[in-house]
């Protein structure tokens, strides 16, 4: 195995005024690069040298170059932003396209709610924002933390504030209380509250807590498990089918089909993650199958690629990936 040529690529930037936002707080955001990209860079005034593998070596200059366009223009670079302009890069070097980059993310790609702007962090991100405005209903597959929901749950705020829906509805398969919740203490919106918590944590990290909780007063934010949709039409509002790979096809069934006029839906999952019995399908599974190519219905899927938790958490999700596929194999057992 040949080890990749070594070389040296040395940057000039214009403006001495931007570089303290280009490299960070204590150069921390090229400490990241250097740590993600294994290259090393070397500020000497208005020039920095990058040292590396030559691709690699390649790829830290195209991402300091896009960060530079995006100080240069009075944004902030927070680590955040580095990560997205690695991604991005890493998959147009990945597939050999340039079409689309990080600035396509922070400027097409941005979600805008009361408390922040959301851009998607990978390019897979970038065309789920894209197809949550584009489709009536998005299916959005794919590991933990890819932000499935978190983006979903932006789409629905800002819709939201703007005026073009009156309500959000969130649900989620309560398969741990076996969908029979009477035993639990409280209201409904108690008993469900500990299997949409993830939804609620979205909810406060883009609306004002009390506006969080006016919605929830009103019903102009509400809350239900999946088998209490049954029946109901779901019109002017943004609904949220969260954890779907642990819908039966019945469920996911009666759930499609309560759409109504002028609203949306987006289903999130990871169909190799079902809680339901060894013998009961998903249906998520039926239902990717049985709407492809449907019109209006989006299909994005996610891999641990597009994880932008704890950079520990990509690593623990390819490990299992690989564990899942060791157990594939023929006279293995699980």
């Amino acid at each position: 195995m040949t080890t990749a040529e070594a070389v040296s690529i040395e940057l000039s930037f214009e403006d001495n005024r931007v570089l303290p936002i280009l490299y960070g707080p204590h150069n921390a955001n090229l400490t990241r690069i250097e740590y993600q990209l294994g290259v090393t860079l070397a500020p000497r005034g208005n020039a920095l040298v990058i040292h590396g593998p030559d691709g690699a070596a390649g790829q830290a200059a195209t991402v300091l170059k896009t960060l530079w366009d995006r100080a240069s223009r009075g944004h902030e670079v927070a680590s955040a932003d580095v990560d997205t302009a690695i991604r991005f890069t890493h998959a147009d070097a990945a597939d050999g396209s340039a079409s689309v980059g990080p600035a396509d993310a922070w400027t097409r790609g941005t979600i805008q709610t009361r408390r922040r702007v959301i851009a998607p962090r990978t390019p897979t991100q970038l065309v789920y924002a894209e197809a949550l405005r584009t489709h009536e209903l998005v299916f959005a597959l794919g590991p933990a933390g890819t932000g499935k929901t978190y983006l979903a749950v932006a789409q629905a705020v800002s819709l939201l504030n703007s005026g073009q829906v009156d309500r959000i509805i969130l649900s989620r398969p309560a398969v741990e209380a076996g969908e029979r919740l009477g035993f639990l203490p409280g209201d409904l919106r108690e008993k469900v509250d500990p299997y949409l918590r993830p939804l609620y944590d979205a909810l406060y990290d883009m609306m004002p807590a009390e506006q969080v909780a006016r919605g929830l007063d009103t019903g102009t934010i509400e809350v239900a498990p999946l088998a209490f949709m049954r029946g109901r039409t779901l019109a002017n509002a943004f609904v949220i089918l969260d954890e779907a790979q642990n819908s039966t096809g019945v469920q996911m069934r009666m759930f499609l089909t309560r759409l109504g006029e002028n609203s949306r839906m987006a289903v999130t999952g990871d169909p190799s993650q079902t809680d339901l019995p060894p013998a009961e399908r998903s249906g998520l599974t039926q239902a990717l199958e049985v709407l492809k190519g449907v019109d209006g219905v989006a299909q994005v899927r996610f891999t641990d690629r597009d994880v932008v938790r704890h950079p520990l958490v990509t690593r623990i999700v390819r490990a299992y990936q690989a564990a899942d596929e060791r157990n594939r194999q023929p006279g293995r057992r699980a």
